[in-house]
């Protein structure tokens, strides 16, 4: 049994940005030696922990946790279309075992997720169907929040799961860090009422929006932001990219001291760093994972804050 950790963030500003960040080879090259040390890796199984941004789940039924035994991914923008290769019975053995320990995922036979998984899983591994995959959703948007002790003692019931299995397994997380997209996803109800309804339906209530239409609005806002953030009329302020409170996640997560996010509180940790920082659920899940299956602690390649990729950036890996 062997198991490799890596968590990157993502954005969809990295396809569509108007300028690139100062040090954008630095992070280009950042992100290359983590696709090929993944690569080389050659794991029989990964398990991708990632979020969503309201293009598979909504509001009127929003689970904490879910594991899809079938998945496929939306071209949103930032984010790549197709099938993932998901071992279904293995997934659902999987389902089986959390919750005959106290743990209760829900489960989605047909599971939508977009580039908050796809964007890693496919620049990772090369393809979202280049491995067998178990996508793991983790609710990062959407209040009520997940506390982040749940997070983790989700992430060592699944390293605790894979550990007898023989596999190399690699577990990978997406998001993060600090940010505030809530130009984009706004919270309930401070949208226009269209938004509101799709974040609610996704597309059953009859003023909402089609997926289409939610899809194409996303584009043209994301590509007006990136222009908006070169002119100066979104700063990093607006963002909420804070490299105080990413320092103070590093330096906890680096040391493995995962115990310590059990007593933060995430709407002090929104406040400070945006509703984005919600996504580093995947990497407490994924850390807390590869360390009960076995796994060294975490390691810092990559950090910067980039304001014309609209995300404070950061990247690890464990071995």
């Amino acid at each position: 049994m062997k198991t490799s950790l890596i968590c990157a963030s993502h954005s969809p500003l990295l396809y569509c940005y108007a300028k690139p960040p100062e040090d954008w080879d630095a992070l280009q090259a950042a992100y290359a030696e983590r696709e090929l040390a993944a690569q080389a890796f050659d794991a029989d199984l990964v398990i991708a922990f990632g979020a969503d941004h309201f293009n598979g789940f909504f509001l009127k039924l929003m689970p904490a946790f879910c594991i899809g035994l079938k998945a496929s991914a939306v071209g949103d923008i930032g984010g790549f279309s197709g099938d993932l290769d998901v071992p279904a019975k293995l997934a659902t053995d999987m389902v089986v075992d959390l919750r005959a320990n106290d743990l209760d995922p829900a489960v989605s036979t047909d599971m939508i997720i977009d580039h908050a998984f796809s964007q890693t899983i496919n620049n990772m591994l090369g393809g979202l169907d280049a491995k067998p995959i178990i996508p793991i959703f983790i609710n990062a948007i959407a209040e009520p929040f997940v506390p982040f002790r749940r997070t983790r003692i989700l992430g060592e019931a699944i390293g605790k799961f894979v550990a007898d299995s023989g596999r190399r397994v690699l577990f990978l997380a997406s998001g993060g860090m600090s940010h505030n997209p809530r130009r984009y996803y706004p919270k309930l109800g401070q949208g226009t009422p269209e938004i509101t309804a799709w974040q609610i339906s996704g597309g059953d209530y009859e003023e909402s929006l089609s997926h289409q239409q939610y899809l194409d609005l996303l584009e043209d806002m994301h590509h007006e932001g990136a222009e908006m953030i070169v002119s100066g009329e979104r700063t990093a302020a607006d963002m909420k990219l804070n490299a105080e409170a990413d320092a103070r996640f590093l330096d906890v997560y680096c040391r493995g001291s995962l115990q310590q996010f059990d007593t933060w509180d995430p709407h002090e940790l929104v406040a400070e760093a945006g509703i984005g920082s919600m996504e580093l659920h995947t990497w407490i899940a994924a850390a807390a994972a590869h360390e009960a299956a076995g796994g060294g602690k975490p390691v810092q390649d990559f950090y910067s804050v980039a304001p014309e990729l609209g995300i404070a950036c950061g990247i690890v890996h464990a071995d």
